[in-house]
């Protein structure tokens, strides 16, 4: 069996203190059972396919183990599958925490509403585009950190399936739909994506074509989530330093630009027709 090499992008993130908490009682865990089974910590490495040292991280609560070490150390234990199901807890903390907590907003709006200007937004992207996008960053991410970003924005997308539906508004902008981001395939298939999403029947999705005059969006992206106890929270690049922001006369400022950005964009229908002429150009 080949030994887990110690791979970037699955270590504890120190200040994310529940990601701690979590990966410790995990590691604790494991350790106890190890040692009421009179393993040594090599012995049980090499039984699940880790590294001594790297055994001694997860039950420090130093790494996070990937699932097949939880199966593994589960069989190998006789745990009768309570290591395997810690899996549903560790999973949740293997995002980085910004991306759980803009997912767990999302999670819980009833009206989300996105301006995006650089890219198509991670919502709408598919796996492809988004690896693409990761893999052009410098300095480079290790591909763990890739397939693990990837994994953590396909996640998000499960907003499109919660009961009841969340109503949700895009407008971006044309350029970046124009870009061949992965190639002509990966490109064709994130446009063929916009268009289902775009087709939802609580989607609104419009694009705000290259040659539109100045509009209040040229300072950045605008995100602005409202919840079903009436409360509110926005952001945008070009406004309040960029932070989020749930002070009622800033969020009124933000919802002011976004409502003009609409009005300026292409209809829900104009747009969608747009983007099928783009996908017939690829």
């Amino acid at each position: 069996m080949a030994v887990e090499t110690d791979e970037s992008g699955w270590e504890v993130d120190p200040d994310d203190e529940w990601g701690v908490a979590v990966i410790t009682t995990v590691g604790r865990q494991l350790k106890l059972r190890r040692e009421a089974a009179g393993m040594r910590a090599g012995d049980f490495g090499v039984a699940v396919g880790y590294g001594e040292d790297l055994v001694y991280k997860v039950e420090g609560g130093k790494r996070i183990p990937r699932q097949e070490y939880l199966d593994r150390a589960d069989e190998v234990l006789g745990a009768g599958g309570l290591l395997s199901a810690a899996w549903e807890d560790v999973k949740k903390v293997r995002y980085p925490k910004k991306v759980r907590e803009l997912g767990k907003l999302e999670g819980t709006a009833v009206e989300i509403g996105i301006y995006e200007c650089n890219s198509v937004h991670g919502l709408l992207q598919t796996p492809e585009h988004a690896r693409a996008l990761m893999e052009a960053a410098q300095p480079p991410y290790s591909a763990d950190d890739v397939q693990r970003m990837v994994a953590a924005r396909m996640a998000r997308q499960s907003v499109f399936e919660r009961e009841p539906a969340p109503s949700i508004h895009f407008v971006l902008e044309e350029a970046p739909l124009r870009r061949p981001v992965g190639g002509t395939m990966v490109r064709q298939r994130q446009l063929e994506r916009l268009l289902e999403v775009g087709l939802l029947n609580h989607v609104s999705l419009q694009v705000m074509p290259t040659n539109t005059e100045a509009h209040p969006g040229v300072d950045g992206k605008i995100e602005l989530l409202k919840f079903p106890d009436g409360t509110a929270v926005g952001r945008s690049d070009g406004a309040f330093n960029g932070r989020p922001t749930a002070e009622p006369r800033e969020l009124r400022i933000l919802e002011l630009r976004y409502g003009t950005i609409r009005a300026q964009a292409l209809p829900p229908r104009a747009s969608l027709a747009f983007i099928e002429k783009l996908l017939g150009e690829t």
